[in-house]
């Protein structure tokens, strides 16, 4: 190998000097190295994301990848990867590590138990209001309490806030509604004040339906049955559906954190809901099969009880009015553009 060649202050001239290879992280020259040791530690992640392995998380890891940010991912288990950090939202310390979470730009909040998994025993509600509440309340006074949080902070909301409202157009503003799924989205805003308090902009990002090809998504559980021609309304079919496409969801996280002078609750919906109807009878012909079928309110509520009233039979006609003001631009504003976009 032939020998580094550099300028020498000792022969005042170029010419191989002394190297100290076997100190890694260390200056190699002689007179450099009596500086001290060069500084190898990684930079600091600019996102934190939970709820990375859903399908919404998944797709946002992605696009921030894509725009070469790096996102540190929260996980439950042993972490599998230098981009992952444990936590526990049930311990009294959720942190073993905190100190990796200083300097983030912004902190993303996704994860939440299904809950449309199954019917709603008193063991399930414990379960979705921990996942939920109680993992917003540890994050939110996690961040308050580091030395550098980050100046945003997004939780994932949902437009059950508002309750069974027939076909009463609502925005952000329109009064909060009533039952379990709104009370659990109520409180689930309330758990991230200790960030409000400390002066982090926190927005509560109340989805709908978000409509993606993706088998961890909502539409991906229909889409067999379509296929087979069994596809149907549920009820009398008059509920409305508020959706938004994936991508449309994806670059509207993407704009809000763009965009400082936005805070407090944001409908993530297009601007076109639908009824369940409508949006069967839209499916079923973008898929060319038929959807003669419908599912009594009486067989869905001896199935699933509770859960079939407050999320499939109930719904909300929301409309994304600070989205909408702010100039955000909609891919798939109507179902129409949005099925075939999805399902290419």
């Amino acid at each position: 190998m032939r020998p580094i060649t550099n300028y020498c202050p000792d022969q005042k001239k170029f010419a191989p000097c002394q190297t100290n290879l076997a100190l890694p992280g260390y200056c190699i020259h002689e007179e450099e190295s009596k500086i001290g040791p060069v500084n190898t530690a990684s930079p600091s992640p600019d996102f934190l994301l939970s709820g990375a392995s859903g399908m919404l998380g998944a797709a946002l890891r992605e696009a921030l990848a894509a725009r070469n940010l790096s996102v540190l991912q929260l996980v439950r288990s042993t972490p599998a990867a230098p981009d992952q950090l444990q936590w526990n939202p049930t311990a009294s310390s959720p942190f073993p590590l905190s100190e990796g979470l200083e300097g983030l730009t912004a902190a993303i909040h996704l994860s939440g138990a299904n809950v449309a998994a199954h019917r709603w025993t008193p063991e399930f509600k414990r379960e979705i209001a921990a996942s939920r509440i109680g993992s917003t309340h540890a994050l939110a006074t996690t961040l308050a309490g580091i030395r550098h949080p980050p100046k945003t902070l997004l939780v994932a909301s949902a437009t059950g806030i508002y309750g069974n409202r027939g076909d009463e157009l609502i925005d952000e503003t329109s009064p909060l509604g009533t039952g379990f799924l709104a009370d659990l989205c109520r409180q689930w805003e309330a758990a991230a004040q200790p960030a409000i308090d400390a002066g982090i902009r926190v927005l509560f990002l109340r989805f709908g339906v978000v409509i993606g090809d993706d088998p961890r998504g909502a539409l991906a559980r229909l889409l067999l049955i379509f296929r087979l021609g069994l596809g149907g309304k549920l009820g009398n079919g008059r509920q409305y559906m508020s959706w938004i496409s994936l991508p449309d969801a994806l670059d509207a996280i993407l704009f809000l954190l763009e965009s400082p002078n936005i805070a407090g609750p944001i409908n993530i919906t297009a601007p076109n809901p639908v009824t369940n109807d409508q949006f069967t009878r839209t499916l079923a012909a973008q898929l060319h099969r038929p959807a003669f079928l419908s599912v009594p309110a009486f067989a869905l509520r001896l199935a699933l009880g509770e859960m079939a009233d407050e999320v499939l039979l109930s719904g909300a006609r929301a409309y994304p009015a600070k989205l909408a003001a702010s100039g955000y631009h909609f891919s798939h504003a109507s179902l129409l553009h949005a099925l075939p976009a999805v399902l290419r």
